[in-house]
């Protein structure tokens, strides 16, 4: 499995997918059709476009790849009124094929009610759209903080060497969040160089790891007491937790 970051519009990131054994060429999320394309060119082929969720900057290129390349279209069933060109229609817990690639369909609704995330059990790697950032979430347009809580949770109990591939560069502002509430995070600090470092040559800050994730991304840290009492929230649960947090992260 080679997967090659493709930078589009101001701060997506899409992601083609090489399957090495039958050459299956894949794209995750295009968002853009001449980003996207410039890269799907070298191989010459486009077998599958994949989405997590129907917003434009996820779905944009769908239609012109498609047509260019006869590719076939992968996307959630709850949004296929809304996923351009969708031929397949992906539900929780379901298991596809990309060539030899086999990934596990996860239902994550909270961003969107339809969201769902990739997950290569074999390879380690999960696609995580607008739901889990490095370092953050996504908002809550479509559901309720209840759901995007239990969409993480849902992520966050996968492997602990799960490579996460989000939708989005916004590492620096999401840290820039996580340090007010979260201070004395020896491992944040730790982050914060190294993010630094990749910002400073033009590196995308992704992907990181979901270790590196449930140590850093205060989204996942809603257990944590010294969090709890620097919002204030010390009794609260950890859904009450995150809301706070979703709510501050939201006007910050």
């Amino acid at each position: 499995m080679i997967i090659e970051i493709i930078p589009c519009l101001s701060d997506n990131y899409s992601y083609l997918i090489k399957e090495k054994e039958t050459n299956t060429i894949s794209i995750v999320d295009p968002g853009e059709f001449k980003a996207c394309d410039k890269v799907i060119n070298k191989y010459k082929k486009l077998d599958f476009i994949l989405n997590t969720h129907h917003h434009a900057d996820h779905v944009g290129a769908n239609l012109e790849l498609k047509k260019k390349y006869n590719s076939k279209v992968l996307g959630p069933d709850l949004d296929k009124d809304r996923i351009p060109g969708i031929d397949i229609f992906l539900k929780e817990k379901e298991r596809q094929k990309i060539g030899n690639l086999e990934f596990e369909v996860i239902f994550v609704p909270g961003h969107t009610r339809g969201h769902i995330a990739f997950f290569f059990k074999k390879e380690k790697v999960a696609f995580t759209g607008d739901v889990l950032f490095s370092l953050g979430c996504g908002r809550v347009f479509e559901g309720t903080y209840e759901e995007m809580f239990n969409s993480l949770s849902k992520i966050k109990n996968l492997p602990l060497d799960t490579r996460i591939y989000c939708g989005h560069e916004y590492t620096k502002s999401n840290l820039n969040f996580c340090l007010v509430y979260d201070a004395k995070n020896n491992y944040l600090n730790e982050k914060k160089i190294d993010i630094q470092k990749k910002l400073n040559t033009n590196q995308p800050t992704i992907p990181s790891t979901l270790d590196e994730e449930i140590k850093t991304n205060i989204f996942l840290r809603c257990d944590v007491p010294e969090i709890k009492h620097t919002l204030g929230l010390q009794d609260s649960s950890e859904i009450e937790v995150f809301s706070k947090l979703r709510d501050l992260k939201d006007s910050f």
